[in-house]
């Protein structure tokens, strides 16, 4: 399987317009990319973003030319965490069935973009966790975490359990990264790539949920360096 799984510090740091933005300039430059997300919850709360910036899902569908249903085949409307998501559904979340739909979804590119759900270490089904699923699918990770205050620590602590247990961590990517970086995050952006001893790229503002907006972000990172890792 070739691909990257993108995860994050945390949730709501820019994996998905992460994600997005790597599919996008991938398939506009046209390699065959399939994105897949396996479990989406928040539908609730996702059907109208400020700035018209659609659900995941959908977002990261139009990135990589596919269907929402095709990208996440499970979906939940409560904002919590999987297997949570899952419990209040009255369903139980099978990890043998999550690889099997991550790999179907290999199979139908050369390039496959997989985004977790929050944070590394969240809960996917019970006692299964995003770090477990990276495991099982073999996939270098990228890591999108915050510019500013606070993100050494989350983004190292991130680092020691990708490590720990064996996973190759291929960037650190800070995003939204101004355009005119402050001391702060300048400092910040050093001081992970040292302490953490990794690459830190940068994604900057997207503006909109445009495809030719995504692809010209995601241009600007060195995707195919990643892709081929």
């Amino acid at each position: 399987m070739r691909g990257l799984l993108v995860t994050a510090t945390d949730t709501g740091v820019g994996k998905t317009v992460l994600s997005a933005a790597l599919l996008a300039a991938m398939a506009a430059n046209g390699e065959p990319v399939s994105a897949h997300k396996p479990v989406l919850t928040g539908l609730d709360e996702e059907i109208d973003q400020p700035g018209g910036w659609p659900a995941d899902h959908v977002l990261l569908a139009r990135a990589a030319g596919m269907t929402s249903e095709q990208v996440a085949p499970l979906r939940y409307g409560p904002a919590v965490s999987p297997h949570l998501a899952a419990q209040l559904a009255g369903e139980q979340i099978d990890p043998t069935q999550l690889l099997a739909a991550a790999r179907s979804a290999a199979r139908s590119a050369r390039t496959l973009i997989v985004e977790g759900v929050g944070g590394l270490l969240a809960p996917l089904a019970e006692d299964y966790t995003v770090r477990d699923f990276a495991i099982a699918l073999e996939l270098p990770l990228l890591i999108a975490a915050r510019p500013g205050l606070g993100t050494i620590n989350h983004t190292l602590l991130t680092l020691d359990a990708a490590r720990a247990a064996g996973l190759d961590v291929l960037a650190v990517v800070l995003t939204p990264w101004p355009q005119k970086p402050d001391e702060i995050e300048r400092s910040n952006r050093e001081t992970i790539a040292r302490l953490g001893e990794i690459e830190v790229a940068t994604l900057g503002h997207v503006r909109s949920p445009n495809v030719a907006e995504l692809a010209r972000a995601g241009d600007e990172l060195p995707w195919r360096r990643w892709a081929a890792a």
